[in-house]
């Protein structure tokens, strides 16, 4: 059974996502460990906040200071995590940001920030805090994209480092399962959050010249997104990720699926249930593979 009250870490808590399942948790009566960055600079707002919610209707938030992409940073985090709380059972790999435009034109640096961020960033967490849910059985959920199984265009440097994440994480979840640990992932649409604009533009102009007026068609689907998003209505609504990151924290272990699908989905839930059969013929493969060979955890 899922435990009554849990030890949360949720990255990428100043905003979306993040910001909304800090808050879902803590209400469920869990203590949550919002990390974000500069929260004593541009984040200091949302740190007040958050914790200004927090006194006023009694939830157990603890906001640290945390980027992803620096493990100097992770490794002081993880430090006063640790001061704080003697188990941790979820972590949630939420912070994220999203390249749009042309894929080509994005510098080499630039992909590498990119995959940082969506990519590096969830495997230096996952490293730093399995020690802690190894020990008594634990949950890693990442929050992806439906982008993380479909390719989209102009949204390729997104897409790859979905891709990449996706990839990881559910063949580590494999390897976890016999200790304990679940790994899931949560595939939302789009939802009217700033991710669509979180993203730089795209460094090389002379490359960008030479896609003519195609050039100008990234923009104009950000345009179409952000109309969608303004016409409001629960479609677009982002506390339905938060509250389906909540369910599965609220699960029984072991019975959590991998892939979860929130929201406008362009197909998704049929391309994961068309693959799923086939990867479960793999597992057992490679389980019956294992037996033959005599190997196990022991």
């Amino acid at each position: 059974m899922s435990k009554q009250h849990q030890n949360v870490i949720v990255t990428g808590s100043s905003n979306g996502f993040g910001y909304l399942t800090v808050l879902t948790m803590a209400r469920k009566g869990h203590q949550v460990f919002a990390t974000m960055r500069n929260v004593n600079g541009s984040n200091a707002a949302k740190r007040d906040e958050l914790l200004r919610i927090a006194e006023n209707e009694s939830l157990d938030i603890k906001v640290v200071e945390l980027d992803v992409t620096d493990q100097n940073s992770i490794d002081i985090a993880t430090a006063q995590i640790q001061k704080e709380a003697d188990h941790i059972d979820v972590l949630v790999n939420n912070a994220g940001t999203m390249f749009v435009g042309i894929s080509e034109a994005y510098s080499i640096k630039q992909i590498e920030d990119q995959m940082s961020v969506n990519f590096y960033g969830p495997i230096r967490m996952a490293k730093a805090f399995l020690p802690m849910l190894k020990k008594n059985g634990g949950l890693i959920t990442n929050v992806s994209s439906v982008a993380g199984r479909l390719a989209f265009p102009y949204f390729g440097v997104y897409c790859a480092s979905k891709w990449a994440m996706e990839a990881y994480f559910e063949s580590l979840g494999y390897e976890l399962a016999p200790y304990g640990v679940d790994v899931t992932i949560v595939e939302p649409g789009p939802f009217a959050t700033n991710l669509l604009h979180s993203g730089p533009k795209e460094a090389d102009s002379e490359v960008i010249k030479t896609y003519g007026e195609d050039a100008k068609v990234p923009g104009t689907t950000l345009e179409g997104f952000d109309t969608m998003f303004k016409s409001g209505g629960p479609d677009v609504d982002p506390q339905h990720v938060a509250d389906v990151i909540s369910n599965l924290v609220h699960t029984e272990q072991g019975q959590r699926p991998i892939r979860t699908v929130v929201g406008q989905d362009f197909g998704t839930v049929e391309l994961n249930n068309a693959v799923a059969p086939i990867q479960r013929r793999l597992i057992a493969d490679v389980l019956q593979m294992n037996h033959l060979l005599g190997v196990s955890k022991n």
